[in-house]
């Protein structure tokens, strides 16, 4: 098949590690518990970064609203009239009540439920009930205070801090980088979000390393190259790239095809519309055919199945991950067509946060618009398929070491880069002295 355009030469030794630094990394532990080293992230830091909120077809139509909120912070996303998309703090400006909670559609105003003060869906102070009793109170000293919201590949994002950085800015290479990918023809149909027993960082470090993937997925491990996965940091964000319908290099050699299609079948085989226990159709598989091609192929016929042309993509288009994190919290994997989003956010304390996955699926042009279906649900009855269901698992027993009196830090290898630069960021909003900062590895020359 046609290398895809755009499709750029890659090293095939290229492998996670890069090149080892002198020492590890050493991480304070106490960041991840410390009750005020989260009052630092929630004054320093989370009202200055931009966090995906929603989707954009969670608020598609006017009058459509969705409430997102971040540790102590409540953002009102709402489409106006006039078809715009604003956000605002969400507060009325007389008591600092929530005007709105959850997500819904049909407004026409904004009604404070508390005394009725009531704002337009541009957020202009409308009607205040028995105005007379404040005096000279001006309506336009009062709108509901604005807060940046912009949207990227049909993501829609916020920020609280009204000098921030335009949204194209912070996410520095990736819109490029995945330009050949068509992140716009993905619709989300769900969200699930998990609440769980561990710090939102200790949520975000599992989707930041590949190192895990040996113990705690030997599944996964049967049909990806957890090695040769190279890696790369621009600055608020940065990127992994895996090779999948592959046995892991660490297995030598030992595994047949058979082994490999089965494991992609059984952790990921949904993705190419097969079911658990799918034979390997070996009799079907042309001359020179890899384990990747033919997974290639059936992932192409499961899309045309649902109107979607793939012809487009070439073998490592499809079967390639190529997973891009976003400080602080946010990770999305993406392949030809695949599409998973995944956030965390803290909770009512340190040692609690949430999982939040968009999932996302490649949609025919044209098709309908369709407002995503939102569930919550705790951890013990969370099972999002066999990889992630591993990860949510081992959380609380994470959190739990951390604490332990005798462990004083983490300790990193530069696989683990993307936790390093996520700890890098940290260190730069919070703007914490020196004798608080990362020691050892290359933290000090990339501070």
């Amino acid at each position: 098949m046609k290398l895809a355009s755009g499709n750029p030469a890659r090293a095939r030794d290229e492998d996670a590690i890069g090149t080892p630094p002198a020492t590890p990394t050493l991480v304070p532990a106490a960041r991840y518990y410390s009750a005020e080293f989260a009052r630092l992230e929630a004054e320093r830091m989370w009202p200055r970064v931009w966090q995906l909120a929603c989707m954009v077809d969670h608020v598609n139509e006017p009058g459509d609203y969705f409430e997102y909120r971040c540790g102590p912070y409540a953002v009102l996303i709402v489409r106006g009239d006039d078809g715009m998309l604003r956000a605002f703090q969400n507060a009325c400006r007389h008591r600092g009540n929530s005007l709105c909670v959850g997500s819904g559609s049909g407004l026409r105003e904004l009604k404070c439920g508390y005394h009725g003060w009531t704002w337009t869906l541009a957020g202009d102070l409308k009607r205040v009930p028995d105005r007379k009793g404040f005096g000279a109170l001006r309506m336009s000293d009062f709108p509901l205070l604005p807060v940046h919201v912009d949207v990227w590949a049909g993501m829609v994002f916020v920020n609280l801090d009204p000098e921030a950085m335009p949204l194209t800015e912070y996410l520095e290479a990736i819109p490029e980088d995945i330009a050949w990918c068509r992140l716009e023809d993905f619709r989300c149909y769900a969200t699930l979000t998990v609440a769980v027993e561990a710090n939102w960082k200790t949520i975000a470090d599992g989707y930041s390393e590949t190192y895990h993937i040996q113990t705690l997925h030997p599944e996964l491990l049967r049909c990806v190259d957890d090695v040769h996965a190279p890696q790369r940091i621009w600055g608020h964000t940065g990127k992994s790239d895996q090779p999948y319908g592959v046995p892991s290099p660490r297995f030598d050699g030992t595994l047949t095809d058979q082994d490999v299609w089965d494991a992609y079948v059984y952790t990921q085989g949904a993705l190419m519309g097969a079911a658990a226990g799918t034979p390997f159709p070996a009799d079907k598989r042309l001359p020179g055919q890899t384990v990747q091609d033919v997974i290639a192929d059936h992932t192409r016929a499961f899309a045309a199945s649902r109107g979607v042309d793939l012809d487009w993509a070439d073998t490592d288009r499809i079967t390639r991950l190529h997973q891009y994190n976003v400080f602080p919290n946010m990770t999305f994997l993406t392949n030809a067509d695949h599409l998973t989003i995944m956030c965390s956010r803290p909770g009512v304390d340190p040692d609690h946060g949430e999982m939040v996955m968009f999932l996302m699926t490649r949609m025919a042009p044209g098709a309908p618009h369709t407002k995503p279906t939102d569930v919550r649900m705790a951890a013990a009855d969370a099972e999002p398929g066999v990889v992630l269901t591993q990860d949510i698992q081992i959380l609380p027993g994470l959190q739990r070491g951390l604490r332990q009196p005798g462990f004083t830090h983490l300790v990193l290898s530069s696989e683990e880069r993307r936790v390093i630069n996520m700890h890098r960021n940290l260190e730069r909003y919070l703007d914490l002295p020196e004798s608080e900062r990362m020691t050892g590895g290359d933290a000090c020359a990339q501070q």
